[in-house]
């Protein structure tokens, strides 16, 4: 098992940033990558952006490619998403997850952390 805890969330204005954090505990060694996917009231949860664990290559949704960007810290287990230039549609629930190494699916997921943006 992979222990996921978000930490960063707020209430900012539109043009703020955030930083949100994910700090990884359990069996590490199973997750190749990690991601933070979000999810607004009313809609689906949708992929933001993901990272490698080991080669820390990334990829990005393109509603927050240029404004976003992920990254990792291995000796702490955590990783990390700068959000710059928030929205107001970037409002959201945002969770950490991780991929699990053998079922190729996110099967671990933390609690979800609340980042609304006010216009």
């Amino acid at each position: 098992q992979v222990q996921l805890v978000e930490s960063g969330g707020g209430l900012v204005q539109a043009g703020d940033s955030l930083r949100l954090s994910c700090a990884a505990s359990g069996r590490t060694f199973s997750r190749n990558i990690m991601a933070w996917f979000r999810q607004a009231p009313g809609k689906v949860r949708e992929f933001i952006a993901a990272i490698a664990w080991n080669d820390g290559s990334t990829t990005y949704a393109e509603s927050v490619k240029g404004r976003f960007t992920i990254s990792r810290n291995n000796a702490n287990n955590a990783v990390y998403l700068q959000m710059n230039g928030l929205r107001p549609e970037d409002t959201a629930v945002y969770y950490c997850a991780a991929r699990n190494s053998v079922t190729y699916k996110y099967d671990y997921w933390g609690q979800g952390t609340q980042v609304t943006v006010s216009a």
